[in-house]
């Protein structure tokens, strides 16, 4: 998809604060730090729209990004981060599960996992929980380009086995190269029904 007009329409924190239009919905969530702001301006081709910081825990607030008048992406706060406080990270964790079980506009989520790693357990629980409210889940292995073609097999091998998806659940993904971006529009783009 080509993507003409992104707007950020807000930083929420609660229910009453999400935007009031019925289009479609994608999350994106993963680790702090996997690469989420990356794989956000890859989609929409900006170079540093989607804020990314080298200080994890950044994101505290699910931000709404207009696509086009057509969708939002939601970038969803980083987990698995020490530093921050239990009380944020409960209040986050609350605010998150509300947001992916009772929003009735989101249509899938897209899980980042770092692909040069085996997916942690916090990687695996996240997986554990989308799957058990049925939720549609494109798993996006990021920072490819950061390991040699040749392991590429062994690594999706072992990001396939650790969180027991299947290949075609699975998109091998590079913010320098582009590698898989085409992939995970498709994947979005088959999410948003007719009319999009």
């Amino acid at each position: 998809m080509e993507v003409h007009n992104v707007d950020l329409t807000i930083s929420a924190v609660a229910e009453k604060q999400y935007p009031n239009t019925q289009f479609p919905e994608i999350a994106f969530v993963g680790r702090s730090n996997v690469g989420k702001s990356s794989l956000t301006n890859v989609l929409i081709n900006r170079r540093k729209f989607a804020r990314t910081s080298s200080q994890p825990g950044k994101t505290q607030t699910l931000n709404f990004y207009n696509i086009d008048d057509k969708l939002y992406f939601v970038d969803v706060p980083g987990y698995g981060y020490a530093k921050v406080s239990k009380a944020s990270r409960q209040k986050w964790g609350q605010m998150i599960e509300t947001y992916l079980t009772k929003r009735p506009q989101l249509r899938g989520v897209i899980a980042l996992v770092d692909g040069r790693h085996a997916p942690t357990a916090d990687d695996v629980s996240m997986h554990e929980w989308l799957a058990y409210y049925g939720i549609e889940t494109l798993t996006v292995a990021t920072k490819m380009d950061k390991i040699s073609k040749s392991k590429w097999n062994k690594q999706e091998a072992l990001i396939k086995k650790t969180l027991n998806i299947s290949a075609d659940e699975l998109v091998l993904f590079s913010a320098l190269t582009k590698t898989g971006k085409n992939d995970v529009w498709q994947w979005i783009e088959g999410r948003m029904g007719n009319g999009f």
